[in-house]
């Protein structure tokens, strides 16, 4: 680290030079454990951002359920990370497909007894790994809403945190098979949002869409979101969050290499978002003559999920460049899915499965330590595993206890027909008075 002038005087007056030295084992450990647990709780907040997202996005007599849903799903994820999934994905993986079928329990002895070369507080690690999967179940919720019962949502939620994204995350993150080849995917494009984006696209392609939602000629018929500006709030809390998502994957803070690695995470991440947002405003007014409120702000999203595969090794060009590919992705997906008569309320396929692909797919342009060929792998075998064994799943649960809403009730809304309470009650009472 280098001091000029006052500055350097006064900062050389107050720090010795063997201050800045490298720290010791315990240092490492705090910062490193530091680190773990700042950056997971800016990664649960986004738990908040989906939820206002969500809650945005969908019609009024909606938002209650997904205010419920997220929270729900936030649940379930620690609970079912604990019971069976951490070790699921880390323990005793080997090389292999998954990991051990154990309970997690923290273990710090040997740091308590002075030995700090585990490098990080166990239940640090347990934490920051968990409030990943939420993220990962976040994303069906938004693109299933609206007519899907609570039930078996949940049920669904339960098996994809504790089973199916433990298992491919395994794969790579656990030291499996994928992690052996060379398969690079930094802080989650694939192994996070396409895992979402491809449990999404079954369950919505076995839901249906929304009744009203394409008339009888299959034209979209737009449907009015309940609140624009919450829509914006979820877009900020997660962009403020995804700091936490991609900073805390470089997974230490011991070093100076390390400190000097987040901050160009963080600056990589803050300029694909804002690469996305600059990228669907241009494409939609070129394409529309107009600006769109919503395209621009996924393309915000779109630009986050994409640098997420790799933010440490571009430039800012190169951020910027990746960031903005996903922004116009998001508007060329979006389209796709309406064609194809495909409803997915927030927009979850095109923001993460379709942008974690490109993500993913992008690494080499910018890491010469990965290839293409060996990206694919990793991109076809987590979606082939993911979208095969989640379309089981749906299917099974939509045969014991059905998926949707009875027409009359999917009518009402997910409000009153599940929960029997309104999101927005006195709007309510007005449109009941004037009915």
């Amino acid at each position: 680290m280098k001091y000029s002038g006052l500055a350097g005087a006064a900062a050389l007056a107050l720090f010795p030079v063997a201050a800045f030295a490298a720290v010791d084992g315990e240092t490492a450990y705090i910062l490193n454990t530091l680190l773990f647990l700042v950056m997971g709780v800016l990664v649960m907040f986004m738990a908040a951002g989906f939820a206002m997202l969500e809650a945005g996005m969908v019609r009024y007599r909606s938002v209650a359920s997904i205010v419920l849903k997220n929270t729900a799903l936030y649940a379930v994820a620690g609970i079912m990370f604990f019971l069976v999934g951490y070790n699921m994905m880390y323990m005793d993986v080997d090389g292999g497909y998954m990991g051990s079928l154990m309970m997690w329990s923290a273990d710090d002895a040997a740091a308590i007894a002075g030995d700090y070369s585990a490098g990080y507080a166990s239940a640090s690690d347990w934490f920051f790994q968990m409030v990943f999967v939420a993220t990962a179940v976040s994303i069906v919720s938004g693109a299933v809403a609206e007519r899907m019962k609570i039930e078996p949502f949940l049920l669904f939620a339960v098996l994809l945190a504790g089973f199916m994204y433990p298992i491919t995350g395994s794969w790579q993150w656990g030291g499996g098979w994928l992690s052996e080849m060379g398969f690079s995917d930094f802080a989650g494009s694939t192994l996070v949002h396409s895992v979402g984006g491809w449990a999404a696209l079954a369950g919505i392609i076995i839901l249906g869409p929304r009744l009203g939602r394409f008339d009888e000629a299959g034209k979209p018929v737009p449907m009015l979101p309940s609140s624009v500006a919450l829509v914006g709030l979820g877009v900020f809390v997660l962009w403020f969050g995804w700091f936490g998502f991609n900073g805390g994957s470089q997974l230490a803070l011991g070093s100076a290499e390390d400190a000097i690695a987040v901050s160009t995470i963080f600056a990589n991440t803050n300029t694909g978002a804002a690469a996305g947002v600059i990228a669907a405003l241009l494409f939609t007014r070129i394409r529309n003559g107009r600006f769109s409120i919503y395209d621009s702000l996924n393309g915000a999203l779109g630009g986050l999920v994409s640098i997420t595969a790799e933010p440490l090794t571009p430039s800012l060009p190169e951020a910027a460049l990746i960031g903005a590919v996903g922004g116009v992705l998001v508007v060329l997906a979006s389209i796709l899915l309406e064609k194809l008569k495909l409803d997915d309320v927030v927009g979850a396929i095109p923001v993460h499965l379709v942008c974690g692909i490109w993500g993913t797919m992008a690494v080499p342009i910018t890491n010469p330590d990965t290839s293409f060929g060996t990206q694919a792998v990793g991109v076809l075998a987590v979606g082939a595993f993911t979208f095969v064994v989640s379309f089981i799943l749906w299917s099974v649960i939509k045969a014991i206890i059905g998926l949707r809403l009875p027409a009359e009730e999917e009518a009402k809304g997910l409000d009153i027909a599940e929960l029997e309470v309104s999101g927005y009650p006195y709007f309510e009472e007005r449109q009941v008075a004037r009915s």
